[in-house]
């Protein structure tokens, strides 16, 4: 705000609108989305050309929230233009931008496309895992830039909706939804997070040989964690502090608030505290989720399943 906007009631009180831009790879449910979006009271557009987003976002203010779907499709998309874009509505004074991904495992994914016989877009010899992968590939950048991420493999129609429901109903009676994510400091601070506590003073379990493979969400890696002294009056105090702050946030009518924990590689100490912090919240009532980003990158880093493959289950958000 410059100080002229300080002293311009207009500038201070202007509205903003809520703009969730919706993409992932083919198949994995993004019109789907759009649906559930539009039917949540968004104005949604989908396959809009990346040239005319920012002629129709200069246009007039609108008073309902926004949805976009960008497809790989667009003549002009790629994941360079897509950051871009999302860089340049963060900074813009009337939007509030998220950013939701659809993923989807490259198994179901050549089900899909198998099952409904369709040609995939990025599959020049009518194959679908190569486009699948691709596609994939192309898009991993703008995954690690996702506010919200949903996995929807192992998700019909209806549960989609449910779940998109949590985190965009435009009812002004909505619930707060709480997402706790866990990070690597090494790897920088994800976007949008709203709270955000270091857990790097607690003792290391990758110094540990028989802990250096497991993750948080071993109860082995959780035992050698929680043995710090220093963890339960840390854990009593940062989760009463979130559980004072919480009704406040929904009282200024906050829809969802993102909390992060963050160690020096994101697979031990932030893990462990995004699985105890999640479950303690939702034992008090409120509506979480959690998201553990070093976690997928490392999943995703992995060689692809081939096509026979088994199928794996579908993480949260």
């Amino acid at each position: 705000m410059t100080p002229s906007d300080a002293t311009n009631p207009a500038a201070v009180d202007s509205p903003t609108t809520r703009l969730v831009l919706v993409t992932g790879p083919s198949g994995a449910g993004r019109s789907t989305a759009i649906n559930v979006l539009e039917d949540l009271g968004f104005e949604a557009i989908d396959n809009l050309p990346l040239s005319l987003v920012p002629r129709l976002l200069d246009g007039p203010a609108r008073p309902t929230p926004l949805a976009l779907g960008l497809d790989v499709r667009n003549r002009d998309f790629s994941a360079s233009a897509v950051i871009e874009l999302i860089d340049r509505l963060t900074r813009h004074p009337d939007y509030v931008p998220e950013v939701l991904y659809l993923d989807c495992d490259s198994t179901i994914l050549v089900r899909r496309f198998n099952e409904t016989r369709r040609r995939h877009p990025m599959a020049h010899d009518g194959a679908p895992l190569d486009g699948i992968l691709a596609e994939m590939d192309l898009l991993a950048p703008i995954r690690v830039r996702a506010d919200v991420l949903v996995n929807t493999s192992e998700m019909s129609p209806h549960d989609l909706k449910a779940e998109l429901s949590r985190f965009f109903d435009t009812d002004p009676d909505a619930r707060l939804a709480v997402s706790v994510q866990s990070f690597s400091y090494k790897r920088g601070v994800p976007r949008g997070i709203d709270m955000m506590f270091d857990c790097r003073f607690l003792e290391n379990p990758h110094w540990n040989p028989q802990l250096r493979a497991l993750d948080g969400r071993d109860a082995a890696v959780q035992r050698f964690v929680r043995s710090d002294a220093r963890f339960d009056e840390f854990l009593q105090k940062v989760r009463d502090l979130i559980l004072f702050l919480l009704p406040a946030h929904l009282a200024e009518g906050k829809t969802h608030l993102a909390i992060g924990f963050g160690c020096t590689g994101g697979q031990h100490r932030s893990v462990t505290l995004t699985e105890i912090m999640s479950k303690a919240l939702a034992e008090h009532g409120w509506q979480v989720s959690k998201r553990h980003r070093e976690l997928e990158r490392r999943d995703a880093e992995k060689p692809r399943l081939a096509v026979s493959g088994s199928t794996s289950q579908g993480t949260q958000i």
